[in-house]
């Protein structure tokens, strides 16, 4: 009776310590106890020790029970995981959808290339196409042929009605190479600062010009391509406005005016022929003919600007234009500020009257 006691003793202690202790030592310490039966090389187990360890496994819930419990703590576990989840008005659990990568989130190079496209100016921006375009097209077609195709040709222009070559001829710069980057960089800056101090219409119309002027003259001297031209004329437009600021060009500080002349520098000592310099003339005369009847000539007695953007045409390019010829607020606030100026003047002609007297 004491033997009996002593090993339930043993027992409960047991499953105490079995609770906080791997699974894997239990059926050392029956051994150790003398609960379990030795392992034996021969083959055959007495039926005793048999009955003895399934009736010890009985008495401490055995093994599975304890499968059961680890599935119940499992299904617990899921069970938690589940409710933390959240849940639609009517109880169930919401459907999560497939989450975006970084890679999807963050931008590609192409697509921040198309966002700085998008951000050109329109005509500018239609123009650096169309020299993109005619630069692909003299590569497809060869010199011999895209100097048929593009050029400038005056009987075929008029007479066979090819009328894209004077828009060719003002766009093609030749095949790439350096001086090409250099007067594509020049076409961008100079007709962005352009098109941003005039407005699209107003550059619509001084393009317009440049291209009709520059098509006579080559017409006449027998000159291809006069892309050259029309960047010397955007460059005289711009200096001309503001003529006595200074400017760095390569290390030299010069006046802005002398830009255009410097350009035509450069080119003669690059081609080492005074030839070379035509083109850049032709610029700095069609230049000086927008500028001289758009500022100039309406400046003096009986002068007017003929050269102003139609209202049709600046209701659909400029957007801070409308067709009844009312500006939007930039327009509204210079006309204020012009308001306000005339009204300084009346004041201080009337300041300088009483002085007078």
């Amino acid at each position: 009776m004491a033997a009996t006691i002593a090993t339930l003793l043993l027992l409960t202690v047991e499953v105490a310590a079995a609770s906080k202790r791997p699974s894997f030592l239990l059926p050392q310490r029956r051994r150790k106890f003398g609960l379990l039966p030795a392992i034996h090389h021969s083959t055959t187990t007495p039926a005793s020790d048999g009955g003895l360890s399934s009736t010890l496994l009985e008495l401490r819930g055995g093994a599975s029970s304890r499968k059961k419990g680890t599935g119940r703590t499992k299904t617990a576990s899921l069970n938690g995981s589940s409710s933390s989840a959240k849940k639609t008005a009517t109880g169930k659990a919401k459907v999560r959808g497939h989450t975006k990568t970084s890679i999807d989130e963050a931008p590609t190079k192409q697509s921040e290339l198309l966002a700085k496209y998008k951000n050109i100016l329109p005509l500018t921006r239609i123009y650096i196409t169309m020299v993109g375009f005619t630069t692909l097209l003299g590569l497809l077609l060869g010199d011999e042929l895209s100097q048929g195709v593009l050029a400038l040709d005056p009987i075929r222009t008029f007479a066979g009605l090819e009328l894209w070559r004077p828009f060719t001829a003002a766009t093609y710069l030749g095949p790439p190479s350096i001086g090409w980057l250099m007067n594509a960089y020049y076409l961008f800056e100079y007709g962005s600062s352009l098109e941003r101090a005039f407005g699209t219409a107003q550059h619509f119309i001084f393009l317009l010009l440049q291209i009709t002027f520059l098509t006579s003259c080559a017409s006449l001297l027998g000159i291809p391509f006069f892309t050259s031209s029309v960047i010397t004329s955007m460059l005289h437009v711009l200096s001309r406005a503001m003529p006595n600021q200074q400017v760095k060009w390569l290390i030299f500080t010069v006046p802005y005016w002398t830009l255009p002349y410097g350009l035509m520098a450069s080119d003669v000592l690059q081609s080492g022929q005074a030839s070379s310099a035509i083109p850049h003339v032709l610029g700095i005369v069609s230049g000086h003919v927008y500028h001289f009847h758009k500022v100039i000539w309406p400046k003096m007695d009986k002068g007017e600007d003929w050269l102003i953007a139609p209202d049709f045409l600046r209701s659909r390019l400029d957007a801070d234009y409308y067709y009844n010829g009312s500006s939007s607020s930039n327009g509204k606030g210079k006309e204020s500020i012009s308001n306000a100026l005339k009204a300084r003047k009346k004041r201080n002609g009337r300041r300088g009257k009483k002085i007078g007297k």
